[in-house]
């Protein structure tokens, strides 16, 4: 993990309906490792409790703010990555210990209304989990994904060239997306 950015304050909350108000967002950048290419622009973003409440809503607003090819289910259970597509996952239900960047990267514990936006590229890894854990995944314009379980040059390729979104899949045009990911390498801390 290379720094941690301080929190955000998501307050705008326009399109995320009025409960989303004073969330937090925090952003983590990781290297590469264990095979897993990781992002080397964006951040992963956890939107901390931003469906709280109200995560029947999830895929609404997902497809509200065009983050589409909507699931439902869990995250599994080995370190994987999507060469080709940021993705959203949002968590519907119970809670989960997940470990995001690959075998050397963070655990963290995410719950009901949490949500974690992994640029193209971030391994991520279920854990345990328990309470009936189940998220709602998503992709911006609802483009398909690969699963990959190891870099090659060819798919490092794929993330270098995967485009910002046109929207953030929470917050729409105005979200803490476009304060984190911008298109110089690095984004906002580049």
């Amino acid at each position: 993990m290379k720094r941690l950015l301080p929190f955000m304050s998501a307050s705008d909350g326009k399109d995320a309906g009025s409960t989303a108000a004073n969330d937090n967002v925090s952003a983590f950048y990781f290297e590469e490792n264990g095979g897993i290419p990781n992002n080397p622009f964006l951040p992963v973003l956890i939107y901390h409790g931003v469906f709280k409440g109200r995560t029947d809503e999830i895929e609404k607003v997902f497809q509200k703010n065009n983050w589409g090819n909507n699931w439902v289910w869990t995250i599994f259970p080995y370190h994987h990555f999507h060469s080709n597509s940021h993705e959203v996952i949002a968590v519907r239900s119970g809670h989960a210990k997940v470990q995001l960047g690959g075998p050397q990267g963070k655990i963290f514990t995410i719950s009901e209304g949490d949500c974690v936006l992994l640029p193209a590229g971030t391994g991520h890894k279920r854990i345990e989990s328990g309470g009936g854990f189940a998220v709602t995944g998503g992709y911006p314009g609802g483009q398909d994904y690969d699963t990959q379980m190891t870099a090659d040059e060819t798919l490092r390729e794929n993330i270098r060239k995967t485009g910002m979104p046109e929207t953030d899949p929470v917050f729409g045009k105005n979200g803490p997306l476009f304060s984190y990911w911008t298109p110089e390498p690095g984004g906002k801390a580049g």
